[in-house]
Formats: structure tokens, C-alpha cells, sequence
């Protein structure tokens, strides 16, 4: 097993924030399936209430996910090693407790409603049994850096990045549904945030310490190509990111305490400012609807959530397998 890297990716982020609050909001509550353009128009939409208590979660909360029955999932609850599971009422718990050092990251589920994490310690994509709560390793890569965050296609194939913090580099990984690890790219800046489009033909990376987001076209075989910049922040830090129905991306604005939504050409459409707080880490859809982003906050230890207008790709694709 390699060594710990000597800078840990929340010290590294705490040096790259700076300054700075946006002024747009965002949320809201529950509501059916059936939502008409009438009930959103009258809907408080993108504006940020708490969810969870302050400090419920450890300053390595992240990874959010949302399983079909709206419980919502993230790592490090009470201390470092769990992972807490958040009713749609809002009462949290441990889930799982991870071990032999494991800490989770990134957290998606997979078609057949297993939860797979990005364990930074160990170099492993681990997988929950959500019945039995058994966690197994999906898959072992020891070249990985620290897989960070995951994306997941329709077929189920992973996407992870890999940050190296100390020396602002990362690498980008494919993981097959048979565990086999395939090294997409390497010699990128700080890879972070990462997402497949809602057309499942583009995948997006972002790059913490140099505020950038690429797109790729991505092959049915998991390949990429084409590598373009999507968008380059002027300041700030960038982290977690997700997609919307429509093709929006949502990135937390790390250090400027926002989500910024940026459409599939790179604009910035609006901005949501968190409830409290300058260091969201990661976000997820949820709700009964798909519209409600929940939004994990480091420097708060908690969980935000606002109303949007559209849907989240993840919360439709596994919403419409199961």
C-alpha cells in the first residue's frame, strides 16, 4: 500500500478558498410527481435551507447520493469512517461503518441498487449491499493517487477521478462492472468533480486548483476524446458536481459558497447560495420529484438542500431501472 499523501485534499482546498459570497439562493420541500408548471411558478425555488444540524456531519462530509425510497446518503456522519444515511424527514444515523482504514468520498448507486464509494485511503471503489449492509471491494487500483469522486453511466461502467493534492495533479479512471480498473488519462491538473451528461455520450472533469471544467466525448465502450474546456472559473474553488435533465451542470463554488449552474455551453445561468457556510463539497438530487438538491457543506458539517426546476439525471436514470 502506498503511503498517505502529506497534504490532505481538505487542507489543500482550504489554501485555494478565498473571499467572497454570491448573492442568489435557493429551496424548498417535498412534493408530488405530478408538480405543474403552475405549482413551480409558485414554488420558492433555489433557495438554501439546513437539513441536517450543524456538525452532524465531520468537516469531511461529502458524496452525497439519493436511493429509490429518497433516503439520502453521505460520508463521515458523526466521525471519519461512516456512512450516514438521511431519512426524507431529516433524521440521520449510521449506515455503515468502513474498515481497515477505509474513508469514503464519492458515493453513487449502481443499477441494481448497490451503493459503490470512492475510498481515498485505500485506493479502492468499495460496494454496499444495501439489505445486508455488507461492504465488499468492487475494486483495487494501487496506481490510483486517492479515487475522489465517482460518475456512473447507464451501463453502469464508473468514472472516477484521482487528485493528487500535494502536487496539483490528477489522473481519470474507467471502472467496469467486472472491477477491471483502465487509466483514461493522466498528467491533468487537480481532478475532482466529475459527471456523465444526460445524453450518456460526454463526460465531464473538473480541476479544483485550476477552476476548470472539461467536457470529453465519451464512447459506448467507455472511451474519451475530444477534450474541450467547458468553462474556467476567474476565482474560487470548484468540487462536486452533477447534472440535470435538461444537460445543466451544478458545481459547488468551494470557498465562494455557492452552486453555480452552467449549461451544456458553458454559461453560468445562475448562482445558489448555500444557507451558511463557504465550502460545499458535493451535491445530489432528490425529493420525489428528482428536484431537490441536497448539498454537503464542510466548514458547516452539514447537509443544505434548495428547489430547482428541473429534475436530476442520476435520480431519473436510477428512478426509471428500478
Amino acid at each position: 500500500m502506498e503511503k498517505p499523501l502529506n497534504i490532505s485534499r481538505k487542507s489543500f482546498l482550504k489554501l485555494i478558498a478565498c473571499g467572497g459570497v454570491a448573492t442568489v439562493g435557493g429551496v424548498g420541500c417535498s412534493q408530488s410527481k405530478s408538480v405543474t408548471k403552475e405549482n413551480r411558478s409558485s414554488e420558492d425555488l433555489f433557495v438554501c435551507q439546513n437539513f441536517t444540524e450543524r456538525g452532524s456531519f465531520t468537516s469531511g462530509v461529502e458524496g452525497p447520493a439519493v436511493d429509490t425510497s429518497g433516503n439520502l446518503y453521505a460520508v463521515n456522519y458523526a466521525r471519519q469512517h461512516t456512512i450516514g444515511k438521511v431519512t426524507p424527514d431529516g433524521r440521520a444515523s449510521v449506515f455503515v461503518e468502513l474498515e481497515k482504514g477505509s474513508i469514503g468520498n464519492g458515493i453513487r448507486f449502481s443499477s441494481n441498487g448497490n451503493m459503490l464509494i470512492a475510498d481515498y485511503t485505500n485506493h479502492n471503489v468499495l460496494k454496499v449491499e444495501m439489505e445486508t449492509r455488507e461492504v465488499s471491494v468492487y475494486a483495487h487500483q494501487p496506481k490510483m493517487n486517492q479515487p475522489n469522486d465517482i460518475a456512473i453511466g447507464a451501463d453502469d461502467k464508473v468514472y472516477a477521478s484521482d487528485p493528487n493534492w500535494s502536487k496539483s495533479t490528477g489522473q481519470l479512471w474507467r471502472i467496469d462492472t467486472d472491477g477491471q480498473t483502465t487509466l483514461l488519462e493522466r498528467d491533468m491538473g487537480t481532478t475532482n468533480g466529475i459527471e456523465v451528461g444526460i445524453d450518456e455520450k460526454t463526460l465531464y472533469v473538473g480541476e479544483s486548483v485550476q477552476r476548470k471544467v472539461w467536457a470529453y466525448d465519451l464512447s459506448r465502450a467507455g472511451k474519451i476524446s475530444n477534450k474541450r474546456l467547458l468553462i474556467e472559473f476567474p476565482d474560487h474553488g470548484l468540487d462536486g458536481m452533477r447534472c440535470d435533465t435538461a444537460g445543466n451542470l451544478y458545481i459547488t463554488r468551494y470557498g465562494k459558497g455557492t452552486v453555480a449552474v452552467v449549461t451544456p455551453k458553458g454559461e453560468i445561468s445562475r448562482e445558489v447560495t448555500i444557507a451558511a457556510g463557504k465550502n460545499p463539497s458535493n451535491l445530489a438530487f432528490g425529493g420525489p420529484d428528482g428536484r431537490t438538491v441536497y448539498v454537503t457543506v464542510a466548514d458547516v458539517g452539514n447537509v443544505q438542500r434548495f428547489r430547482t426546476d428541473t429534475p436530476g439525471r442520476s435520480w431519473k436514470l436510477l428512478n426509471d431501472m428500478n
